[in-house]
C-alpha cells in the first residue's frame, strides 16, 4: 500500500442550526435529520507538510461540497470535488486519491456515503486562518468565513470529541460568518450565520 500522510488545518459550514444534529445523535452517529431536512455543506482543507509516495504535498489546499438529501448516515450525498490548480499532475493524482478515500486514511470512511460524483475541478482556492477564524474562497464558486461559537471559557473557543471522520480528537464549534455562499453545480447555498467548525488534522493511510 502506498504510504502516505499530511498535517494541516481544516473547517467546515454547514446549513445546520448550531449546532449540527449528526454530531450529537442520541443513537448511531449522523443518524439524526439535519436541522432543515437536507445537508448542505463544505469542507476546506489547507496541508502545510504532507507526502503522497515520496511525492510533497506542502502548502496545497482542497475543497469538498457534499448535499445529502437526509440524514448523512444514509447516505446519497452528492460531492463535488476541488483541486488547488498549484498541484502538479502528480500531486494531483495523490489529493484525488486521499479525498476520495481509495488510498485509505478517514476519507475513506465516508466514500460509501456518497452516490453521486459530481467531478473534479482544478482552481485557485484561497485558505487563511486570521487568530481563530478560518476563511476560503474559491472565486465565483465559494466564499466562506467561520468563527469560534462564542463561549465564556477564558481560551475563546469550545472543543468537542465526538469522533468526526475528518478530526477524530477534538473540534472546535464555530459558526459561519455573514457572506458564507457557494454556487456550482445548480446548487446555491447561503449557511450564513450557520454550524461551522474547525480543527487542525493529522491523516495518513494508517488513521
Amino acid at each position: 500500500m502506498t504510504e502516505w500522510h499530511l498535517s494541516g488545518d481544516y473547517f467546515e459550514n454547514c446549513n445546520c442550526s448550531v449546532v449540527c444534529p449528526c454530531l450529537v445523535s442520541k443513537n448511531t452517529p449522523l443518524t439524526s435529520r439535519p436541522t432543515e431536512g437536507v445537508c448542505d455543506v463544505a469542507f476546506i482543507f489547507h496541508i502545510q507538510s504532507g507526502s503522497f509516495d515520496g511525492t510533497a504535498l506542502d502548502g496545497l489546499n482542497v475543497a469538498l461540497a457534499a448535499h445529502a438529501p437526509g440524514p448523512m448516515a444514509e447516505g446519497n450525498w452528492s460531492v463535488a470535488a476541488y483541486i488547488d490548480q498549484r498541484a502538479n499532475d502528480r500531486q494531483t493524482e495523490a489529493l484525488g486519491a486521499i479525498f476520495t478515500g481509495a488510498a485509505g486514511g478517514p476519507m475513506a470512511q465516508l466514500a460509501p456515503l456518497i452516490g453521486k460524483n459530481l467531478g473534479v475541478k482544478k482552481i485557485p482556492i484561497t485558505y487563511r486562518i486570521d487568530g481563530k477564524k478560518r476563511f476560503a474562497e474559491i472565486p465565483n464558486i465559494l466564499h466562506m468565513t467561520v468563527d469560534p461559537l462564542p463561549t465564556a471559557h477564558p481560551s475563546g473557543e469550545m472543543w468537542a470529541n465526538i469522533g468526526h471522520p475528518v478530526s477524530p480528537d477534538k473540534l472546535a464549534l464555530a459558526v459561519g460568518a455573514s457572506g458564507n455562499i457557494f454556487t456550482d453545480h445548480g446548487m446555491r447555498w447561503d449557511n450564513s450565520g450557520k454550524n461551522g467548525h474547525y480543527a487542525p488534522i493529522q491523516w495518513s493511510n494508517h488513521s
